[in-house]
């Protein structure tokens, strides 16, 4: 007698109960012909019917990702190739004997024959001799995906599709204690809505676990191809955890002199690695994050300020790290740390050729032009800056060598004086080249090599934009804005906000340009200025100075290219529009001017004049940039992203400096020696041992800190979720750290690799422990736990009885008076400011 076929609801208690290993149940009718020995006369002594096979048949999916100039990556579907699918009756992830199997043939196509009777998971084994046919290339780790029971009843025996997706829908059931049902529908409207400028993707809960090839609609093939992508690298640091025998739950780090507990762990199992992967150092996994970069304002000039009420209603609703450091002063350290946690000891403002010689020479590759992927065209640029747009480059002097990445030196040079260099490129009108490209004495290297945020996203697929108001539109991002040339005197009648309407006391001409290179998170990198996606990634955002038609009726970019670039293709608000159409990055910087940032222009009394750097809160500029930021954040709010519930989305509003005192009153990942400490860079090797490199001139001058600054922490999962709100993290944190929180937070990194985090990301207490001889600026350290990095999460243990450092010029709130009281232990809540529910 056949047995009835299970209940989608008893298959789901059977994958529900997986990580107890006990998913081979029998159904009701076998468990009962196991007893009575159906099948026959028991008195007659019959032999009993043949068992009853089932063939299952189907395919596990793989795509590809490839980086493109319009911004967003080429994906491909495929086949893995190779891969070993079997029946996971005791739910280990692993085939054990017994256990049906068979090997994937080109087409990744599969076809096994277990008893009908044969209850678990379909598990595909993935090594790295197998193939993924969307590249033609060996899978480059080893990676295990799944398809639940419950799956295989809904799709039916001869159609699975085993790929990241299913693997995601799965690992959902077991997370949140669900059904098959529930999960695949949310996923579904995780992915349907505006989708990457390709149009609405409506993603039925039969396409989340389908082959994408089979998918006609280009948005929701498009969305199903990226998500899958992303989750496949999820997976495979997932199958690295499981294959290491990592312990579960993960641990970080101990107090200083405290010594490590009993560790009473055991070893990671199949479904644990899952989870851990979309929770690293207690950072949960988000989709896309916005950084709204504000500037030059410690915590005591904007909390309890009246002069900005919205920044002061995001942090009394949302939530706040109330301890958090920059890197240095001014600018540019702190954008190029954000970019990839080292500012390289870069100490003033200046453009990316400053003191880069030899093998440091700018080698920018000439882009041929394109279209982004919103529409916007890009013209040609040239290796340099365009000369149209700064004629006196031309002018006889030094002689750079370029050298593309990953390419041979060239015969072809370009000549500039080094102060002609500087006079484009500076943000003071008139100063020098602090570090001039003297080859005998070339000065701090401004033009950082290897990896950073941005190449890392490329590399795994994913994207990171900047989007910068009053950036010259369409054009060449590595030069400043020449809002000289704009006619137009601002009144400032357009800005308007809940706290009224802000208008100069005069209309004046800008007399600095509003967009500052120095302000871009990327432009340091060498790698990332080269990477396809360099100028489609830097994109426009709406400003409160010049409407669109202001912008293109301007000499610059009716002659930009020799006249052909065509104004009507330009895009005024590239993020308005990206928002709209589901085009946004993974991580997004979005970079104010000048004028809207808190930083000012000007030399008035208008409201884009910032003032000194002073800690009194009273600059005009305070209010117009709290009118531009409420502008921003209600743009982010209302989108289709925001108010998708089954996204995971935040916004990160935050300052590249405060008003820091003397060195010595920083945090997390700094120069704790101090110049002459003989810090360097340093190299991990494949065992996990770390040695210093030899340093860029000038790089101990670097990371030497700054102090305190508003950081403040929205999700959308506390507008349309239940995440929680009013978190205020006391505990001390950095650009540093925050920069290893995006590795996390994006699987950018393996903790167990100190290797994968960017430069001084990795530097945690365990770190320069182990590696002091190599970190000479901590070989005097009296405090280690508080010179080291750790991610935003409160994963590292503060010690009982540590006292709290603090900069005093930065923490003393408006109106207070002055004196605090340093914490001590760590913070009272302990509650993740990154927390989902």
């Amino acid at each position: 007698m056949r047995p009835r076929q299970q209940t989608p609801e008893e298959i789901n208690l059977n994958s529900n109960i997986a990580q107890r290993r006990v998913l081979h149940i029998l159904t009701p009718v076998s468990l009962a012909c196991a007893l009575v020995a159906c099948g026959g006369d028991s008195n007659s002594g019959s032999t009993p019917p043949p068992v009853q096979n089932t063939t299952y048949t189907g395919k596990v999916v793989a795509t590809s990702a490839t980086a493109d100039v319009s911004g967003n990556p080429k994906l491909a579907s495929g086949y893995y190739k190779g891969a070993t699918v079997f029946i996971d009756t005791n739910g280990n992830g692993v085939l054990d004997a017994g256990e049906p199997s068979a090997t994937t043939d080109a087409t990744g196509s599969f076809s096994l024959t277990a008893p009908t009777t044969t209850a678990g998971q379909f598990v595909a084994d993935i090594p790295t001799t197998a193939t993924n046919t969307a590249t033609s290339a060996a899978v480059p780790a080893h990676l295990i995906l799944r398809a639940s029971a419950a799956q295989v009843t809904a799709q039916g025996a001869t159609k699975i599709v085993i790929s990241p997706l299913s693997t995601e829908v799965q690992r959902l059931v077991e997370a949140n204690g669900t059904a098959y049902a529930t999960e695949v529908d949310a996923v579904a409207k995780r992915l349907t809505g505006p989708a990457f400028n390709k149009g609405s993707a409506t993603v039925s809960d039969a396409d989340v676990v389908a082959d994408p090839s089979s998918i006609t609609n280009a948005p929701e093939q498009y969305a199903l191809q990226y998500e899958s992508n992303s989750l496949a690298n999820r997976y495979t640091y997932a199958t690295a955890k499981l294959d290491r025998k990592d312990k579960y739950p993960d641990t970080l780090a101990m107090p200083s002199g405290a010594s490590a507990p009993a560790d009473t762990r055991t070893a990671i199992t199949y479904a644990q690695s899952q989870q851990a992967a979309f929770n690293i150092e207690g950072v949960p996994a988000y989709d896309n994050i916005f950084v709204i970069m504000e500037e030059n304002k410690s915590t005591d000039a904007i909390l309890g300020n009246a002069r900005a009420p919205y920044i002061n209603k995001l942090l009394s609703t949302y939530n706040q790290l109330t301890t958090y450091y920059s890197t240095g002063n001014p600018s540019e350290p702190n954008y190029t740390a954000l970019g990839g946690a080292d500012d390289w000891g870069i100490t003033d403002d200046n453009w990316f050729g400053c003191g880069a010689v030899g093998a440091n020479a700018p080698s920018d590759v000439a882009f041929p032009g394109g279209t982004a992927s919103d529409g916007q065209l890009l013209p040609a640029t040239s290796r340099i800056p365009a000369v149209a747009f700064y004629p006196q480059l031309a002018t006889a002097g030094y002689t750079y060598g370029l050298t593309p990445v990953g390419g041979t030196a060239t015969t072809k040079t370009v000549t500039y004086t080094d102060a002609s260099m500087n006079a484009g490129f500076s943000t003071t009108a008139g100063n020098t080249c602090s570090t001039a490209p003297n080859p005998a004495s070339p000065g701090t290297n401004h033009n950082a090599q290897g990896d950073n945020l941005f190449t890392l996203l490329s590399k795994a697929g994913l994207t990171a934009r900047t989007y910068s108001e009053s950036m010259n539109p369409g054009l060449d991002p590595r030069a400043d804005s020449q809002a000289q040339h704009v006619a137009k005197a601002y009144t400032g009648t357009d800005v308007v906000g809940t706290n009224g309407t802000i208008a100069d006391s005069q209309p004046y001409q800008l007399n600095q340009g509003l967009y500052k290179v120095k302000h871009g998170p990327s432009i340091a990198y060498q790698t990332a200025r080269n990477l396809p996606e360099f100028y489609a990634d830097n994109r426009t955002v709406f400003g409160s100075q010049f409407t669109a038609s202001d912008w293109t009726s301007t000499s610059p970019f009716s002659t930009a290219n020799g006249g052909t670039y065509d104004t009507t293709k330009w895009i005024y608000d590239q993020f308005g529009a990206d928002l709209a159409a589901g085009d946004v990055g993974t991580i997004n910087f979005v970079v104010p001017d000048q004028c809207d940032d808190m930083h000012g222009v000007g030399d008035g009394t208008e409201t884009c004049n910032g003032g000194a750097n002073s800690n009194n809160g009273q600059n005009p500029s305070i209010t117009r940039a709290d009118i531009y930021l409420q502008q921003v954040i209600s743009k982010i709010q209302a989108s289709p992203l925001w108010q998708n519930k089954n996204k995971r989305v935040a916004i990160v509003v935050m300052f590249d400096e405060g008003e820091g005192t003397a060195h010595g009153s920083s945090c997390c990942g700094w120069n704790a020696g101090g110049v002459n400490s003989g810090a360097a860079p340093v190299a991990v090797s494949a065992s996990g041992v770390a040695s210093a490199t030899s340093a860029p001139v000038g790089y101990a001058s670097g990371n030497n800190g700054h102090g305190n600054s508003i950081y403040a922490v929205i999700s959308n999962q506390q507008d349309v979720g239940t995440a929680p709100k009013g978190i205020k993290d006391s505990d001390s944190y950095s650009h540093f750290a925050f920069v290893r929180t995006l590795q996390d937070m994006f699987q950018l990194a393996d903790p167990t690799k100190d290797a994968t985090y960017l430069n001084r990301a990795k530097y945690t207490e365990a770190f320069i422990a182990a590696n002091i001889a190599a970190l000479p600026e901590f070989a005097g350290s009296a405090d280690t736990h508080f010179d080291a990095v750790r991610p935003i999460n409160h994963a590292y243990k503060i010690p009982a009885t540590y006292t709290q450092k603090l900069d005093p010029l930065g923490i003393v709130p408006v109106g207070a008076a002055s004196g605090v009281t340093p914490q001590v232990g760590a913070d009272a809540n302990q509650t993740n400011v990154w927390s989902l529910k």
